[in-house]
């Protein structure tokens, strides 16, 4: 075979140009970050940032979830238990006693790592020390406690937030003050939590009832779509939640709109540390296609909350119950 003739190099002296000083940009000196003095408050930080992506987007979510607030109109948070496993719960409970946090979802998994922290002050074992043996998700306390709970809750018609909330509360756990379901029914505040049978650590123990732990989780579920049935002009952000809550959240709100309830204009924000494809698709894209917008927030939870709560807290004054 004959070796193939290379090309010549092609010739750029007919290009045709332009004056830079004529063509739009997408990015000037105007949109560019300030230095930030040492000691600055939290407004200066927010002024500092640059005018480009997220440095536009997060003040302005602030900025609408202030108005949320200010307007009286819901702001629910659907949430995973990594938002508690890395601390969060004290801030998320400070929004609820300012009243600012007006109904909480959760997985499974949340109920069982909030009522260990009130419980005895510590969660989260570490599943490859224990797993070999069998012993994980063993511990007594934690299913006799939530099962009980939960068990008690389907006899007496009571969702399982409401029916967890209350079982700590009575137990009156050292931590309770650490607990966002137990601050929720100190509060009078819904929590509903949303299950799938099998994930969570208490469907293994013998006190587990599948009977139970259906009827109370479906009836959070309803409880759920009735919150959201009132989100117009509302917000909902979804923290740490990758598939169980954003397919909650949709169902919700199909069903709500299905039976005849406007909710085609509110806020929505997805947190989490990497973009998933239900959260982006299910809670910031979908539901405000028709009206509203969809933030998303990528970063590490423990960097991320605190900053919102903070900026939103600056934002409204830093608002007292």
């Amino acid at each position: 075979m004959m070796p193939r003739k290379m090309p010549d190099p092609l010739d750029f002296s007919g290009l045709r140009t332009y004056s830079l000083h004529g063509r739009p940009s997408k990015v000037t000196v105007e949109n560019f970050g300030r230095p930030i003095p040492a000691g600055s408050t939290v407004r200066a930080l927010m002024d500092s940032l640059p005018d480009q992506l997220l440095g536009r987007d997060f003040p302005e979510l602030v900025r609408r979830l202030a108005a949320v607030y200010r307007g009286g109109h819901p702001l629910l948070v659907g949430m995973g238990a990594h938002v508690i496993k890395v601390g969060l719960s004290p801030l998320l409970i400070d929004l609820m006693e300012r009243s600012i946090i007006s109904g909480i979802a959760m997985n499974g998994a949340c109920i069982i790592h909030d009522a260990e922290i009130a419980m005895a002050g510590f969660t989260s074992e570490e599943v490859g020390n224990v797993l070999g043996d069998g012993a994980f998700g063993a511990a007594r306390e934690t299913g006799e406690v939530l099962n009980g709970a939960i068990n008690q809750g389907a006899r007496e018609g009571v969702g399982m937030g409401a029916a967890v909330g209350a079982a700590l509360v009575a137990g009156n756990f050292p931590h309770n003050d650490k607990s966002l379901l137990a601050t929720a029914s100190r509060l009078g505040i819904p929590v509903t939590v949303h299950v799938a049978v099998g994930t969570d650590i208490i469907h293994i123990h013998p006190s587990a009832s599948g009977e139970a732990i259906g009827a109370t989780s479906h009836l959070d579920f309803r409880i759920f779509c009735a919150q959201v049935a009132t989100l117009q002009s509302g917000a909902y952000l979804n923290i740490g939640s990758a598939v169980l809550l954003p397919e909650v959240f949709l169902k919700a709100l199909t069903v709500v709109r299905n039976l005849g309830h406007r909710v085609d204009d509110f806020t929505t924000a997805n947190f989490d540390f990497m973009k998933q494809y239900r959260p982006l698709a299910n809670v910031v894209n979908r539901p405000t296609a028709g009206g509203g917008r969809g933030y998303n927030v990528t970063g590490h939870h423990e960097l991320m909350i605190p900053l919102l709560v903070a900026c939103l807290l600056d934002e409204l004054g830093a608002v007292a119950q």
